[in-house]
């Protein structure tokens, strides 16, 4: 009969070197695994969970090195006593930075082997820590918004209704601050999940932020506009309709691989200086009916020739929503921004051009002809990746 081998820890950033851990501990026998609840690492490490504890347990259970994994029952360093008592193992395992005089006394107590192992990676592969997977880049989304924005806000369609254009972006590139990717957004995202968005509902997710974001008790009193929250959080391409409201009436989606491909193809950013603090770009906005219907025709005619995979028409749509934003809101091109408008302008692969966001400094986002190209050429710029669903 095979001995008990009882193993307990976290596994929130499940990685390689858990597997190992796994592999060379079930070598003592049938490997069973104690797994930290969310409430005890919420009070004992002082952070939520990116995996609640049910998909952990689901996780663990799927290694085929596990015989039987269990929600550790207690609390603290010694969360796993419960389960230990219901396993009753012949040998405790812990990693060398995992060991402990408690965890030693404990299993002196109850007659149980206490065994070390070295933190060694498999063979050919990385050594991997949770700590470190913690220090890595943050992979959150970000978004662009492509045509129709400032529709979201009720002071603007109030005046006529009509579509914003996003899409949501994979964090392939040093996402800067102040630089109308929705960074104030993003950052409040990382307030709850630092590291990810969790596996749900796009649509729910994105209100689920809007409303987190948006709390009655915000100091400064703005209502962050909606398309920043499903522009990060719903994949692909995505068009939300506004109608006098904070949350569009409507949310449609693209993900055609040939669509977002394209859209790939034709689409660059180009870095310049970042938004002036104490920049408002709301200062001296003028608003009207036929300036908003403007960009609402741009925005409906951006989404069309988009599906129809149109550039010359995509790239005068998008020039046209620009236009009717500045015409809208002048202080969008404030200090250097029109020298690196009419820098670029002058370069015949580019057809169209917009700052992302309320503007104000940056990024350019540009409709060129080939990315590829455009990139080889201009160092400066880089190409864009559409978040597709389940990355």
């Amino acid at each position: 009969m095979n001995k008990k081998v009882f193993v307990s820890g976290c596994y929130d950033l499940l990685h390689s070197g858990h597997v190992e851990f796994f592999r060379q501990a079930a070598q003592y026998g049938d490997l069973y695994v104690g797994i930290g609840s969310d409430n005890t690492i919420l009070h004992y490490k002082n952070h939520k969970t990116v995996y609640s504890e049910q998909e952990r347990l689901f996780m663990v259970k799927s290694i085929r090195y596990v015989k039987e994994a269990f929600i550790n029952a207690g609390d603290g360093i010694l969360d796993f006593l419960p389960t230990l008592d219901i396993v009753k193992p012949d040998i405790l395992i812990v990693n060398s930075d995992g060991g402990s005089e408690a965890k030693r006394e404990v299993c002196q107590q109850r007659g149980i082997e206490y065994v070390v192992l070295e933190r060694d990676p498999h063979e050919g592969l990385a050594a991997r820590s949770s700590t470190e997977l913690k220090k890595s880049p943050c992979q959150l989304p970000t978004r662009l918004d492509l045509a129709g924005t400032w529709i979201d806000q009720p002071y603007v369609s109030c005046y006529a209704p009509g579509w914003a254009l996003t899409i949501s972006l994979e964090p392939s590139f040093q996402i800067r601050e102040r630089c109308g990717l929705s960074t104030s957004t993003r950052n409040v995202i990382k307030r709850i999940w630092p590291y990810q968005l969790p596996n749900m509902d796009p649509e729910t997710l994105a209100r689920l932020v809007f409303c987190f974001e948006n709390h009655p008790e915000r100091e400064d009193g703005i209502i962050s506009g909606a398309q920043d929250a499903i522009g990060i959080c719903v994949p692909g391409l995505c068009r939300h309709y506004y109608d006098n409201h904070f949350w569009p009436d409507r949310i449609e989606t693209c993900e055609n691989e040939h669509v977002l491909e394209w859209l790939e193809a034709h689409l660059c950013m180009i870095p310049i200086d970042p938004r002036p603090v104490g920049c408002s770009v709301v200062e001296g906005k003028d608003i009207t009916t036929v300036k908003v219907e403007r960009l609402a025709d741009a925005a409906e005619r951006c989404w069309e020739a988009i599906m129809a995979r149109d550039l010359p028409a995509f790239a005068k749509a998008y020039k046209d929503s620009f236009n009717a934003q500045t015409a809208m809101f002048p202080a969008m091109i404030q200090g250097s921004v029109e020298q690196h408008i009419d820098r670029y302008a002058q370069c015949p692969e580019v057809l169209a051009w917009k700052m992302p966001g309320a503007g104000g400094g940056g990024y350019l986002a540009c409709v060129v002809t080939d990315v590829n190209q455009f990139c080889n050429a201009h160092p400066e710029a880089f190409a864009i990746r559409i978040r597709r669903s389940g990355m």
